[in-house]
């Protein structure tokens, strides 16, 4: 049995995929256009098991993702190949509708004309599997109750936009053409192997060199946290018991404002890094970014009740680990952190303060 896996060189994608071959017998194919986020470090030891094939390529390349469905004849796909960071997003929104919404179709295109000439019993067991985000569903007020499968879209940013057309066209292939999708939207992830333009990993990295934390506006945006091993857990247990064409969230449990993470997480690096301590001093608060959401908040009752999922980790005991990590691979740090990921951040940063 062969699963194939989208963004596979990506944070949430890579995670997902090293879980497949440590704790499944499958064979998993990994496809990742390996752009600036892609890195195929972010492996680790599943990158040499003769179960797991990489593929080099472009999910908007529709004749390499046929040849890659022809060639491995999976029984499910599961799709996180995406542009993901909203401050790039408004620098770029192109590049995020190309990728995430023409990329999407792609592969939707693709998978249905396969899904159709699969003889049965495997056309019934096929799965195509979304991954998507909070962010679609807009901004919440502190008391607003938490996000709903059934909430309404509301996306503020080209990244969420961008997804939220994805999604829609999922929804749209399930209900016009039968394909049986599958669809979650989770919260912010944080964990090992992340990117290190997103908030956590970006703060980790610049307290231990000195840098100042950049905080956005006056920190109080709210974010619900979910480590990524979690995640994964949760994407694995959708796939193999999820109904098709219905949506799950994935949240954390853990609610957080962003100047509360930092904090902890300062705390955090003064136990486990003291040098530089303590590092709530690098603590600086620069221009908030356009259109910059207050709160999502994510309700997983569905997902708990109907497949008996929950995190396994809270907030600090998974910053916990996350920050372990960092201070234990340096090299994977550097392998990410190029010329152009430096420009990038001089980008964004400057004259902010």
């Amino acid at each position: 049995m062969t699963l194939l896996v989208t963004g596979s060189a990506g944070f949430i994608g890579s995670c997902v995929m090293r879980q497949l071959v440590a704790e499944t017998d499958e064979t998993i194919v990994s496809i990742d256009a390996l752009t600036y986020a892609g890195n195929p470090l972010s492996f680790g030891e599943a990158a040499h098991s003769p179960r797991h094939h990489f593929e080099h390529a472009d999910i908007r390349d529709e004749a390499r993702m046929r040849g890659i469905f022809e060639k491995y004849q999976p029984r499910a796909i599961l799709h996180l190949a995406a542009e993901s960071h909203v401050d790039r997003s408004i620098h770029g929104p192109a590049e995020f509708v190309s990728t995430n919404v023409i990329g999407t179709l792609t592969l939707l295109q693709v998978a249905l004309d396969y899904w159709r000439g699969l003889p049965e019993p495997q056309k019934s067991a096929f799965r195509f599997q979304h991954i998507s985000t909070d962010e679609v569903f807009g901004s919440l007020s502190p008391t607003d109750p938490a996000f709903e499968e059934t909430t309404p879209y509301a996306p503020n940013s080209p990244y969420s936009a961008s997804k939220a057309g994805s999604d829609h066209l999922v929804r749209a292939w399930h209900h016009t053409y039968g394909l049986p999708t599958l669809m979650t939207n989770c919260s912010n992830n944080y964990g090992p192997y992340h990117f290190p333009e997103k908030l956590i990993p970006l703060m980790i990295l610049n307290a231990l060199e000195g840098k100042p934390l950049p905080v956005y506006g006056d920190g109080l945006n709210v974010r619900d946290w979910l480590y990524v091993e979690d995640h994964a857990r949760a994407l694995r247990l959708v796939l193999e018991r999820g109904t098709p064409g219905e949506t799950y969230n994935v949240g954390g449990a853990a609610e957080r404002k962003n100047i509360d993470v930092v904090h902890t997480l300062c705390a955090v690096l003064d136990e486990l890094h003291p040098q530089g301590a303590p590092h709530n001093r690098l603590i600086t608060y620069v221009k908030d970014r356009p259109g910059h959401d207050r709160r999502y908040a994510i309700n997983f009752n569905k997902l708990e009740s109907e497949l008996g999922w929950r995190p396994q980790e809270s907030f600090e005991t998974g910053l916990r680990k996350t920050v372990q990590w960092y201070l234990d691979n340096p090299d994977w740090v550097a392998s990410v952190r190029s010329g152009d990921y430096r420009k990038w951040v001089e980008k964004n940063y400057e004259g902010r303060n």
